[in-house]
């Protein structure tokens, strides 16, 4: 069987340029969705939003410690 999967969920990869990370980002159709909110994801390598539930996925190389 197929996995199904949550067509509500949004799975975005981001890269180290994008760091610090925030929701919404700023090439987002609705970037003033709901208030700026800064997720550590290069903490873990995975970081959830809590406004809009967007999950984002560190890929690719992070040089240094970004605070």
């Amino acid at each position: 069987m197929t996995e199904l999967k949550e067509n509500t969920q949004r799975l975005i990869e981001v890269t180290e340029k994008d760091l610090p990370l925030h929701c919404p980002m700023p090439d987002m159709v609705k970037w003033n969705a709901h208030p700026r909110v800064f997720l550590p994801v290069h903490k873990t390598g995975e970081a959830l939003c809590p406004y809009c539930g967007t999950r984002y996925k560190l890929v690719g190389p992070v040089s240094g410690h970004h605070h």
